[in-house]
């Protein structure tokens, strides 16, 4: 099948949507799908307003149009509300194309943090995004029932998966980490506000917090923050050595909509900390706890208490818990999700 994915999102950022994105289109072509990527680097483009890492593209309507028709999709995925996703949302209901989406990003949420206006304002803008697609893709289903309340009420399960060759416990300890004082609490994502990384600098835990990541907040945070290290963005086998070499992660963000990097670090055997919001209640469930009782981490809205009683986690059981996501089965999701052109749709 001839596949296009539309995504605002791509490589060279460094984040949970960007991994999945590459991963799901390496697995399709591997079964044969021949896929089409429209993605910032074929576009001029300008940083995104407080987000320059995203790029947007210029002049995107008539050059998407032009590359979407000659490559003729029989299926048409788009990923993010940005101007590509505009782009492709009206090539599609131009020719009468159907298309599904993806609800990757709390985009009202970070506008919210970023203006302190309230998030309601922006919904009704990602809502008309997402209403005339076949279905939208969703990570979890805390994230589903929420979508249905909003007004968008066709919604399609696609999880997310883990490189277990990369993310083990015996991943090369990070040379950074080795002299720090334990237990050391690991952070890894964005450095920007919506992420409440502040939330776990000033958590009253013991031993030594790490921040992996960049973005905005950082030169900020790591002057409010001196006792804390922070080690910039990493990947591949220094970003495995990082969590395995943790003794907890902690994720305190309250707007992500999955979370890839507590799969990562409990692959890697380190239990996770966090609110009891989705996300981490999704994953690490109310009681943190695996079907035999086991500490998997721990969820509390005193995110110190969360950390303190997340260090008694079972690493054995963590692992056990994140091979349970596998991309495999994120691919058949992703291909299930799909709506060929010629198939019935439902009405939008």
């Amino acid at each position: 099948m001839r596949i296009a994915i539309v995504s605002d999102a791509w490589a060279p950022q460094l984040n949970g949507v960007v991994r999945t994105l590459t991963r799901t289109v390496e697995m399709l072509r591997a079964r044969g799908h021949e896929v089409e990527t429209v993605t910032p680097d074929g576009f001029a483009t300008i940083p995104c307003p407080s987000y320059p890492e995203i790029r947007l593209a210029l002049g995107a309507r008539g050059k998407v149009a032009r590359r979407l028709s000659a490559f003729g999709p029989e299926a048409v995925h788009i990923v993010t509300e940005g101007p590509l996703g505009w782009a492709a949302r009206r090539w599609c209901l131009d020719n009468g194309r159907p298309f599904t989406t993806s609800f990757h990003t709390r985009f009202a949420d970070y506008l919210a943090a970023r203006t302190r206006l309230p998030a309601g304002l922006f919904w009704p803008a990602l809502v008309r995004f997402h209403r005339p697609a076949a279905r939208t893709f969703a990570a979890t289903a805390t994230l589903e029932a929420e979508l249905r309340g909003r007004g968008i009420v066709r919604t399609h399960r696609w999880s997310r998966g883990v490189d277990l060759a990369q993310f083990t416990p015996d991943a090369p300890p990070l040379p950074e980490m080795a002299a720090l004082a334990a237990p050391i609490q690991l952070y890894v994502g964005r450095v920007a506000v919506e992420k409440n990384i502040e939330a776990f600098l000033a958590a009253d835990a013991p031993g030594t917090k790490v921040v992996v990541g960049d973005g905005p907040a950082r030169e900020a945070l790591a002057r409010r923050f001196p006792q804390a290290r922070f080690l910039g963005a990493l990947s591949g086998a220094r970003l495995a050595g990082a969590y395995a070499g943790a003794d907890v992660l902690v994720f305190p963000s309250r707007t992500d909509t999955f979370g890839l990097v507590m799969i990562e670090a409990m692959a890697c055997g380190t239990p996770v900390a966090g609110y009891p919001v989705p996300g981490p209640l999704d994953i690490l469930g109310e009681l943190a706890t695996d079907a035999d009782g086991r500490r998997i981490g721990a969820v509390s809205h005193d995110l110190s208490a969360a950390i303190l009683l997340a260090l008694q986690g079972d690493r054995a059981a963590c692992v056990t818990l994140a091979q349970g996501y596998d991309w495999a089965r994120c691919c058949d999701q992703f291909e299930a999700g799909l709506e060929p052109y010629g198939r019935v749709r439902a009405a939008a």
